[in-house]
């Protein structure tokens, strides 16, 4: 079947997480999904082809990065360019469907203020278009909008656009979820709770489906847990701290002096009706799994700790040689912690995914990095996981922290230890808050705006050169 072109208008948010979210939801979704320019993650309109409407649908129907979808009729650097296809395409009678139907034409501008006088301008000059149903703003059958695109800085936005998109809008996408998992309303919350979007996000890059089993190795205060259940898993996790699963820790909310004695994970699930959905959770050591060997799970959705805002710890003693647990001590013993190595985290990590995800399943975590030292060779790699994702969410001027997905392509080989780059994790906790003592916070925050102005003026400098070669 021949594809058809659609815009995708997308979040000025997370821009790099866009493209492998749509890749991951087409393929768990089985629709053929083509870009025109993946490379092109900066820009808030995508052009991709697919083969209808109802495909599109079905994609946004999971997307948090994307606005809105719109069948795409034209597209070009002027409006004379842009109505000269439009009346081509009244020859092959295109809006037969919506003739009669009521209908609307919105104007957006991207980096520039268009005036009320100058939208209608523009709304007036679509009037040859065959189209006989009555004017409706609200809610109408049809809904036909123009883009103007002037780059992504305001402050050098052109006279005349670098872009310009016409289209019939046909879906939005699932950015309203956000709201609804918002942090400040939630029963539960912790110093590390997820944001709502990345939560949802995760789930979508391990393509979590109704029906599947996911867990959460670190599970804290259960964040992520709601992200896979909203898609319609069974969730359940562990943590090596008591004190956070039983809603025993100091508040996290200013003014909050102590804890209602009923907040949890359960109360969360409960809150936002995923009850049906919750397993439970387990006190438990992810260095040390408490689950059968022939366990099965179709993804495991996790933010391992990397000692910003946790400590990085597991059972253990540092005794040369531990006294043993006498049967009298066993109910009231509190076992001692040393400590966890990230090293350590990542490749018991690489080994329980290795052991008990379907084939198929998927890995998703997230992993911190210093920046000068990265390149996608030293990523944690075992033979049986195929690397599928990976986005970087900046934290510092130095470090990010990159969420990875991997899928589970076959059974581990035995003898098979996975890679991880020691030398990479070495020392990022202490670079971290190295950075953060060094100067002011205006500073520092002078210098990622310096960064940042320094790339949207490439790009400015970019589309000014391709705006001449078109022209």
């Amino acid at each position: 079947m021949a594809l058809t072109r659609y815009l995708l208008w997308c979040v000025n948010d997370l821009v790099g997480f866009r493209v492998p979210e749509l890749r991951s939801v087409a393929a768990m979704l089985g629709i053929q999904l083509r870009f025109q320019d993946p490379e092109e993650t900066e820009h808030p309109y995508l052009l991709v082809d697919l083969e209808d409407d109802e495909s599109a649908r079905k994609i946004l129907s999971r997307t948090l990065l994307v606005r809105s979808c719109f069948r795409l009729y034209a597209a070009g650097q002027s409006m004379a360019e842009i109505h000269r296809q439009i009346r081509s395409l009244i020859a092959q009678d295109f809006l037969s469907a919506y003739r009669e139907a009521s209908f609307r034409i919105q104007v957006e501008g991207f980096s520039k203020t268009i005036s009320f006088q100058e939208k209608l301008d523009r709304v007036n000059a679509f009037a040859y278009l065959p189209l006989k149903g009555p004017v409706k703003l609200k809610d109408p059958d049809l809904s036909l909008h123009l883009f103007e695109y002037y780059g992504l800085d305001p402050n050098r936005a052109p006279e005349e656009p670098y872009r310009i998109f016409f289209g019939r809008w046909v879906c939005d996408g699932q950015r309203k979820q956000t709201s609804k998992y918002s942090l400040k309303d939630r029963k539960f919350i912790g110093s590390t709770s997820m944001d709502p979007c990345l939560a949802l996000i995760m789930g979508n890059l391990a393509q979590v489906k109704p029906g599947d089993i996911v867990l959460d190795p670190f599970v804290g205060t259960g964040s992520l847990l709601i992200g896979s259940g909203h898609w319609g898993a069974y969730v359940l996790g562990t943590d090596i701290d008591y004190l956070t699963l039983h809603g025993k820790t100091k508040p996290t909310r200013y003014n909050q002096e102590f804890r209602a004695p009923d907040e949890s994970v359960e109360a969360n699930m409960k809150q936002y009706g995923l009850w049906n959905r919750y397993l439970d959770v387990v006190v438990s050591d992810a260095a040390l799994p408490i689950w059968r060997r022939n366990l099965r799970l179709d993804a495991i959705v996790t933010d391992p700790p990397y000692g910003i805002r946790e400590a990085t710890e597991k059972i253990g003693s540092k005794r040369h040689k531990p006294r043993p647990v006498l049967g009298h001590q066993v109910k009231s013993h509190i076992p001692s912690r040393v400590q966890y190595g990230l090293g350590e985290i990542y490749k018991d990590l690489l080994r329980f995914a290795a052991t008990h995800l379907e084939i198929g399943g998927r890995l998703v975590f997230w992993y911190p990095v210093n920046q000068d030292g990265y390149c996608e060779e030293r990523l944690p790699s075992l033979s049986c996981l195929q690397l599928r994702a990976n986005c970087e969410q900046v934290l510092s001027v130095h470090s990010s922290r990159r969420l990875m997905a991997y899928t589970k392509i076959k059974e581990p080989e035995s003898s098979e230890e996975p890679f991880v780059d020691a030398e990479l994790l070495a020392g990022f906790r202490d670079r971290f808050f190295g950075s953060a003592a060094k100067g002011t916070r205006q500073e520092r925050k002078k210098t990622v705006n310096e960064k940042r102005q320094k790339r949207l003026h490439e790009l400015h400098a970019q589309l000014s050169s391709a705006s001449e070669e078109g022209s």
